[in-house]
């Protein structure tokens, strides 16, 4: 009994036959095809698939962005099937941060403005949010960039933004979808680096990738092929 409390305890995500089916016309297209996984608190794990494979769809659930058609998805050990749009948007912060292939920043704000958004919504003070952007920023390295715009930061400096932006409001999980596809080779590492060190940290990592050399840098690689995970 005690083992099994610990790893209910310990397991940041559940999911239990998940099925995601899309409606086109009066055809039922399958994308997921009955999906069960765990990932613990404080892994670095790797989903890795072709185009097509259903990985996309599968991240879109796990970061609440979409609900999957059947199944159950624990955050947490709570089941958020059952959470109403509000409820899921609350998730979105308040649990989760958020990092793409691009870099979605604001071009007209500032690094630090860019990173107190997320704050704003959570209605967090200006003061606090100030702070706690600043605090972000340097952790990424950026500390002397706080007043930079996008057009002046590298590729890189500009995805450290966004990762910063992700982290300001201490998620649980960190969901990260082809995070180095628009860097050359060697900001690439340096962003790996990053994840790497924000998951040495105690964050949970989840990466979505289909290129077998970022997936290879994880502690994990959960294979997803024609809506099923097969490894």
């Amino acid at each position: 009994m005690m083992d099994t409390m610990v790893t209910m305890r310990d397991t940041m995500i559940t999911l239990e036959n998940i099925i995601k089916t899309y409606q086109m016309g009066e055809m039922s297209v399958p994308i997921l095809k009955g999906i069960d996984l765990s990932i613990a608190q404080g892994e670095y794990v790797a989903i890795m698939g072709v185009s097509g494979s259903g990985k996309s769809t599968l991240m879109n659930i796990i970061g609440c962005l979409d609900r999957p058609t059947s199944g159950h998805y624990y955050l947490e050990n709570r089941d958020l099937t059952t959470l109403d749009k509000d409820e899921l948007a609350y998730i979105r912060n308040q649990r989760i941060g958020f990092v793409f292939q691009q870099f979605n920043l604001l071009p007209r704000a500032t690094a630090l403005e860019n990173v107190m958004l997320p704050m704003v919504y959570a209605g967090i003070p200006k003061a606090d949010r100030r702070t706690r952007a600043t605090e972000a920023l340097q952790q990424v390295g950026l500390g002397d960039r706080l007043n930079n715009r996008p057009n002046q930061l590298s590729g890189g400096q500009q995805q450290r933004v966004a990762i910063a932006r992700s982290l300001v409001n201490h998620p649980a999980l960190l969901l990260a979808d082809e995070p180095t596809g628009a860097l050359d080779t060697q900001t690439s590492q340096e962003v790996m680096h990053l994840f790497h060190d924000l998951n040495e940290q105690g964050i949970t990592v989840v990466l979505i990738t289909h290129e077998p050399d970022v997936a290879a840098q994880a502690k994990r690689t959960i294979q997803v092929q024609d809506g099923l995970v097969v490894g």
